[in-house]
């Protein structure tokens, strides 16, 4: 980079000054061409001179009988013609010196560049290094060999270069253990009381500015957003929480962009911005939920989660009115397109990898099943949704949809 760089000031510097001397030869013809006719016009008007009279006076008589007889004006272009031939002339000296100085300037530079490496590296070390240089002293070894003349023990130490390397390895074997215990921690609490969430989330808040870019990282940041929104009480709460999580989960995508559960909980997060936003968000969110869900699906197709989240979407677009297609026609160009039985597959496929998935899980099973018509598998699934708990605010919310359902069914 350094020589390339210095080629380019060389043949700039060049060009300028081939430039400014093509100008001037120009400028100088033009000159002289004046002066040439003007001093031609001027011999024909007075009298003749001889030769010999001419040559006598030479080349220093010459620009003050130029001066004399010619306008104002020409004398002075001739006078700075002359400070540009000055100008120039110093320039091409330093020039000169400029090219002598220029090898040796590369490799200066390069050697204020392996000095400022050097200094980087030196500051990340100590940065980064949390333990004492390790000692080796070989086995075969005596006292007398290990032993100074001033009674001081010596011993052959880590090179400077391997010394670095063993001990970066080390810092990030041990900030990738503390990473999986935290992230083992918040995996349990997130299976916990409400409590145990709010827990989770601060826990992760503290470790944000350290772990902050790992997806592993921010996707649980995200599902604990989304674990507080659930449980707030206040709607500027919840839609705080909505809000910020949605943003994580969007840098956890980007981040990286293989990872299934970024995209999961993302997509989980712009659906729940559909409380909040308007008529024209909520469409963008909803297609953006499909989208990320079939990249999570894609990635990780046996998860149960992702599936049960698709039959939601393929329901709900199912539900939805002549009128809200027209508005998403419009917006967008093509409104969102699913069916009953869409959403029932996906609902199948939930059961099929994680037999009772969840209480929820059975009871869109069971409204599935009586858009359809199939009233009896309806039944069967409200019963099989009975059977379980009711132990999450989740499952609350199931059990209340549940109470409706099995009354219009007549269970």
């Amino acid at each position: 980079m350094v020589q390339s760089d210095s080629k380019v000031l060389v043949l700039g510097a060049l060009a300028g000054i081939a430039g400014v001397s093509l100008a001037v030869v120009c400028y100088k013809y033009k000159g002289f061409k004046v002066l040439f006719k003007d001093s031609k016009s001027q011999q024909k008007q007075s009298s003749p001179r001889s030769s010999s009279q001419r040559n006598a006076k030479g080349d220093q008589n010459l620009m003050s009988s130029c001066g004399s007889s010619l306008p104002r004006g020409q004398v002075e272009v001739l006078e700075r013609v002359e400070a540009l031939f000055q100008c120039i002339s110093e320039l091409k000296e330093e020039m000169k010196e400029l090219k002598n100085v220029l090898p040796d300037l590369q490799e200066q530079v390069r050697e204020e560049m392996k000095c400022c490496r050097a200094c980087s590296l030196q500051r990340t070390r100590l940065m980064q290094r949390k333990r004492p240089s390790r000692t080796i002293i070989p086995e075969d070894w005596s006292s007398e060999d290990t032993e100074s003349e001033g009674g001081y023990m010596t011993a052959l130490t880590d090179s400077e270069e391997e010394e670095p390397n063993e001990g970066e390895q080390g810092d990030k074997k041990q900030a990738e253990d503390e990473l999986n215990v935290l992230l083992k921690e918040v995996d349990r609490l997130h299976e916990g009381t409400e409590f145990d969430k709010r827990e989770s989330l601060n826990i992760l808040l503290k470790q944000e500015a350290e772990f902050g870019q790992d997806s592993r990282f921010l996707w649980r940041l995200t599902r604990a957003y989304c674990d507080v929104h659930d449980i707030s009480s206040t709607l500027e709460e919840k839609k705080t929480h909505a809000e910020t999580g949605k943003r994580v989960g969007e840098e956890a995508v980007t981040l990286n962009p293989l990872c299934a559960e970024s995209h999961q909980w993302f997509a989980i997060m712009c659906g729940i911005m559909t409380e909040y936003d308007t008529v024209q968000n909520k469409i963008k969110n909803g297609y953006i939920f499909k989208d990320h869900l079939d990249k999570a699906i894609e990635l990780k197709p046996q998860d149960p989660l992702s599936y049960y989240l698709l039959g939601r979407w393929c329901y709900s677009v199912a539900q939805l009115s002549w009128i809200e297609r027209k508005a998403a026609a419009a917006l967008f160009g093509e409104p969102p397109s699913a069916t009953v039985e869409d959403a029932l597959k996906n609902f199948l496929k939930v059961e099929e990898i994680h037999p009772a998935y969840s209480k929820f899980n059975y009871v869109f099973l069971a409204k599935c099943y009586k858009d359809l018509g199939k009233i009896n598998k309806a039944r069967t699934m409200c019963e099989a949704a009975y059977s379980m708990d009711t132990i999450s605010k989740e499952d609350e919310e199931a059990q209340k949809e549940l109470d409706s359902l099995c009354y219009a069914l007549g269970v």
